[in-house]
């Protein structure tokens, strides 16, 4: 039976998404899903943009894939591009069309009904339709504070933990708290792009596989 690989946040760490997908066993057969943060940070951008396309794989958007495709809305509506870290700038000047189209394509979330599961970069706030959801805090929040309104900094409680389900919810963004394994949901951001690891969850069976990054190819300034 053809599973559904879903994989943290991989920041341009190609060759760790290479070994990622082999120490899973994936197939042709399988359907690989990405949590977003697909570019910047580590070597190799246009590489885990070119496997995304060879494997057919989905993905959602992540804040630094925003924060490169705001650069380029801003150049061709002839506006001054907000300002950009000297990485985000190298991916940014580094695209080419091929890879600005994929990465405009990516949606803020994915219903994967078949598993009833959803899959987002950052996280949801519980009690508010997934339509409804501030597409800010999609892709930047972390956690959840006493007033019930999402905070991308970690001054409140883990929005995960209050996720009450019945789906299953597998997102990134938060690799300072590392693995995340909530009754309903799954937090898979690991720090490969840090020096941590890449780690993936194999569904339906929720079965983790991860491997180490090569090295650290950013500083841990969250």
């Amino acid at each position: 039976m053809p599973s559904t690989i879903v994989i943290g946040d991989v920041h341009g760490c190609a060759d760790e998404l290479e070994m990622l997908l082999r120490a899973a066993g994936c197939s042709p057969q399988d359907q690989v899903v990405l949590v977003g943060d697909l570019v910047a940070k580590g070597p190799d951008s246009r590489g885990v943009l070119a496997m995304v396309r060879e494997l057919g794989a989905r993905s959602v958007r992540g804040n630094h894939d925003e924060h490169v495709l705001r650069y380029r809305r801003a150049i061709e509506a002839g506006e001054p591009p907000p300002e950009l870290g000297p990485d985000h700038r190298e991916v940014a000047r580094a695209l080419d069309d091929q890879d600005w189209a994929l990465l405009a394509s990516l949606p803020l979330y994915l219903r994967l009904p078949e598993l009833d599961a959803i899959v987002v970069h950052a996280g949801l706030l519980p009690g508010r339709a997934l339509e409804q959801q501030d597409p800010q805090l999609l892709m930047n929040m972390r956690t959840i504070r006493a007033d019930g309104s999402g905070s991308r900094r970690s001054d409140g409680v883990l929005w995960a933990s209050l996720w009450p389900g019945p789906e299953l919810v597998l997102f990134g963004h938060h690799a300072v708290q590392g693995l995340q394994h909530h009754p309903y949901a799954i937090g898979l951001d690991t720090g490969c792009v840090y020096g941590g690891r890449l780690t993936a969850c194999i569904l339906p069976e929720q079965r983790l596989v991860s491997v180490p990054a090569r090295r650290a190819y950013a500083p841990t300034t969250f």
